[in-house]
């Protein structure tokens, strides 16, 4: 058993496509009409046939609620993995991406966590020793 796709919920389809590609730098991989939405999914360019990131409309009655409270708490709803974490924020904050969370480092693991414009918290997360390997 393996992920193949897993799925943040978002306000805006088309802002979460424009986010999550021109700003984090994922590719378009499925983009299907579905009733009044979209099958909509983004990939890593480095894995273009791994793990589907799910742009999944939050139109459900439940997701409102579910959003806000980890919003609120500021817990992210996914993670993504980079090199380096101190890096990447720059990049991102360069693209003028908020931060809820500035990088910190925690037991091994060098982490940050921002806003995704679309009802959401990303956290971005590095192994220490492969930043450290790179430098």
């Amino acid at each position: 058993m393996r992920i193949y796709i897993t799925s943040v919920f978002v306000d805006d389809q088309d802002k979460a496509l424009a986010f999550y590609t021109d700003v984090l730098g994922f590719v378009k991989k499925t983009d299907l009409p579905l009733g009044e939405a979209r099958w909509l999914t983004v990939v890593s360019p480095e894995e273009p046939d791994g793990t589907e990131l799910l742009l999944e409309p939050d139109g459900h009655p439940a997701v409102g609620p579910y959003k806000a409270a980890l919003v609120e708490d500021g817990i992210p709803c996914t993670s993504f993995a980079v090199d380096d974490v101190h890096v990447e924020a720059d990049r991102l904050k360069g693209l003028g991406v908020r931060f809820t969370q500035e990088p910190l480092e925690a037991g091994g693991v060098s982490m940050a966590v921002f806003d995704d414009t679309c009802g959401n918290l990303v956290q971005i997360a590095s192994m220490q020793e492969a930043a450290e390997a790179t430098v």
